[in-house]
């Protein structure tokens, strides 16, 4: 113990001392995640919109105040001709149109069916889409206000979010955006460790010192798992004291499966270590390793729509079963069982690359 202790310390002290270590240990990963809280974000606000109004009565003009009057719009540009509303599409003026045709009053008075046409600029499809589910939003609240002047009762449903009340995305995205960074942390200083070894030239040091390969292997760990743990402690915190995130489940539960995601990601920092001879190539051999990590983890797309092959290869990324437990224990009380089930293939993926990562270490220190 009293070796594996030294050790430990002579890589933290490695970390402290190295000014860049130094810095970019958690200054950044706080200031990502106070920045990408807000600006990594799917909600549309700020949106300019055309109306082209050729109704010009009663009802159409009170779906142009309800327009007017929506959070997520900021004009709305009112157009004369078709050929008016083309030209601000293309010029993108605006991101959508609203088309409503001269007949509309009449056909809303006659209890006929009435419809709204809307533009969409499909070079912004992702914001083009957002944006149609707010006016169609727009466009049933005023549906259901005039709909006992038609002949038919309006129908209608009641609509209830469970775990996110107010649909905010900010806690949708905060316990994503933990999972990230951690995992980037996590990937950046394992890697370097035994390339920073060599680099400096004390890795032969440690070939001809009484250590055992097993003990310089743990003592290599254990400093960027508490970095990870110290990261996951400061990122909780600022979710529910800055951010106001919420966090339901339990706080012990949380970081135990972040210990494990931790170890697992350490594995693969080692795998990366044990075969770079310099910091650089550890920096790129990281990076190749945290893209797919972080791109296929189900942040910024589901799982479930990426191809059939891919969700198979996905199979062997602990960030996906992570993420959803970050979401689980943040907002829904995630139970032990529920975690359990997502957290035992992190252990299976743990337990293989922390066994390929020592088998590696040791035939190159032999």
């Amino acid at each position: 113990m009293g070796r594996l202790r030294a050790i430990t310390i002579k890589e933290i002290w490695a970390l402290i001392r190295d000014p860049r270590s130094r810095i970019t240990l958690f200054i950044p990963p706080l200031i990502q995640l106070l920045i990408f809280s807000y600006a990594a974000t799917l909600e549309v606000d700020n949106i300019d919109v055309g109306l082209l109004d050729m109704s010009a009565g009663v009802h159409s003009s009170e779906f142009a105040s309800r327009l007017a009057g929506s959070p997520n719009f900021r004009t709305i540009k009112r157009l004369q001709s078709p050929g008016e509303l083309r030209a601000a599409i293309d010029r993108q003026e605006v991101i959508a149109a609203i088309v409503i045709e001269a007949d509309f009053d009449r056909r809303v008075e006659s209890g006929q069916p009435a419809t709204i046409g809307v533009v969409l600029d499909g070079r912004r499809s992702n914001a083009a889409q957002i944006v149609a589910s707010y006016l169609q939003d727009i466009a049933t609240s005023v549906g259901a206000d005039i709909g006992p002047l038609s002949r038919a009762p309006p129908g209608g449903s009641v609509v209830t979010n469970w775990f996110n009340p107010s649909l905010d995305f900010v806690w949708f995205n905060l316990p994503g955006l933990l999972v990230l960074i951690v995992s980037v942390t996590g990937l950046s200083v394992t890697a370097q460790s035994v390339s920073r070894e060599r680099e400096l030239g004390t890795f032969d040091q440690l070939m001809v010192s009484p250590l055992r390969t097993h003990e310089i292997l743990i003592g290599k760990m254990i400093p960027p798992l508490i970095v990870g743990l110290i990261n996951g402690i400061i990122y909780l915190l600022a979710a529910r004291l800055i951010f106001g995130v919420p966090f339901t489940g339990s706080v012990a539960l949380f970081f135990f499966a972040l210990t494990v995601y931790m170890l697992a990601l350490i594995g693969v920092g080692m795998l990366v270590s044990s075969i770079s001879q310099t910091q650089q190539q550890a920096f790129l051999g990281s990076f190749l390793a945290t893209v797919p990590v972080v791109m296929l983890s189900g942040f910024s797309s589901p799982v479930e729509n990426m191809p059939g092959w891919l969700q198979i290869a996905n199979l062997v990324n602990p960030a996906q079963y992570f993420l959803v437990i970050s979401h689980g224990l943040f907002l829904k009380a995630m139970p032990v069982g529920a975690v359990l089930a997502q957290l035992w293939p992190i252990v299976i993926i743990g337990c293989v690359t922390l066994a390929t990562s020592a088998w590696l270490f040791r035939a190159r220190m032999e």
